[in-house]
């Protein structure tokens, strides 16, 4: 079996800083390998310490991998910057500002020691799953794109709406909460039929509606993609034709709609939309299956060609990332 001499290399430089061999001290050399350690008469190699951690830290390799690959293809940049700093201030908020909670929580949680090492951490991750969705783009199929651009791809739409807002307060009860729930459907109803009676849609907008950025202008939304609103709004739009609104309240968890569309441009043609459907179905892979996530991850490492020179390691590489992968099939 073929050794790894980079990793024992690597092992071998860290064993001689940090352990008790003394400043300025020759190192021994024992049956082609250095020693480390020496206790009494015992003496310890970097290849034995290697070959005893090589099964159980194979995560820290991975990581090593990881970065060497992802640091030459993704940049850090502001975008990534600012996604850890918020990622750290949320943290930071659940500690409450204590300090010593804090660096309890990196121990616990992250298994870091400080601040600095939780960035590497949250770095590197970030770069993974740009990688990811990098990857899961360039497999996909051109039927999966062309039945997402058939089946999900719409021109811009202008509407506008009228919204009925759920006005129950945070300590209510759930009486109270079906009771003001119950008040807005029967707001949106009464707002319906008056339009039906004849009302302007505009005149009803600036009397009812709650949504303030929009009310005063009639209720109107301007242009913009089906996917920017809520599925449940969206899926009526759909629906409707030019001029057209809505014959029931729409619920969303702003409250109750009534939407009326009053515009839609022509559909965009497939190349115009290829990259951004690419973006979203990847994404939309993610979340509907996280053992995919590895896959990719898998993926991306052998398209990078990596030869693994000892067959322990490689073996102790396939089962952690199998282990992954059924955790996640498993969790989901």
């Amino acid at each position: 079996m073929k050794r790894n001499n980079k990793i024992i290399g690597l092992i071998s430089v860290l064993l001689i800083t940090l352990v008790l061999t003394g400043c300025g001290k020759e190192i021994e050399v024992k049956n082609g390998s250095k020693v480390a350690v020496s206790v009494s008469k015992n003496k310890f190699t970097a290849t034995e310490y290697y070959e005893k951690i090589k099964k159980e830290n194979i995560s820290v390799l991975i990581d090593m991998i990881d970065k060497s690959l992802l640091e030459k293809t993704y940049k850090t940049d502001d975008e990534e910057t600012k996604s850890i700093k918020n990622q750290i201030d949320q943290i930071k908020s659940y500690a409450g500002d204590n300090e010593d909670t804090y660096k309890q929580m990196l121990r616990q949680y992250f298994g870091v020691e400080s601040e600095d090492e939780l960035k590497e951490k949250l770095s590197l991750e970030y770069k993974r799953k740009l990688a990811v969705v990098d990857y899961l783009k360039d497999n996909l199929k051109d039927d999966e794109i062309k039945k997402y651009y058939e089946e999900s791809v719409y021109g811009e739409v202008k509407a506008s709406h009228i919204l009925i807002t759920v006005d129950a307060k945070e300590d209510a009860t759930e009486e109270e909460k079906e009771e003001a729930d119950k008040k807005a459907l029967e707001t949106a109803k009464k707002v319906i039929k008056s339009l039906e009676e004849g009302k302007s849609f505009k005149s009803l907008a600036k009397k009812y509606s709650k949504d303030e950025a929009t009310a005063s202008n009639g209720g109107d939304l301007g242009y913009f993609e089906l996917d920017t609103m809520t599925e449940k709004f969206s899926n009526a739009l759909k629906e409707l034709k030019k001029d057209e609104y809505t014959k029931e309240p729409i619920k969303t968890e702003y409250g109750y709609h009534i939407i009326l569309k009053t515009d839609e441009k022509e559909k965009p043609s497939l190349d115009d939309k290829k990259d951004d459907i690419k973006e979203k179905l990847a994404n939309q892979k993610l979340n509907n299956d996280s053992a995919i996530y590895y896959e990719a991850l898998i993926g991306y490492r052998e398209k990078n060609k990596i030869s693994w020179n000892d067959d322990v390691l490689k073996k102790a590489y396939d089962d952690y990332m199998n282990n992954l992968i059924e955790n996640a099939k498993n969790n989901q």
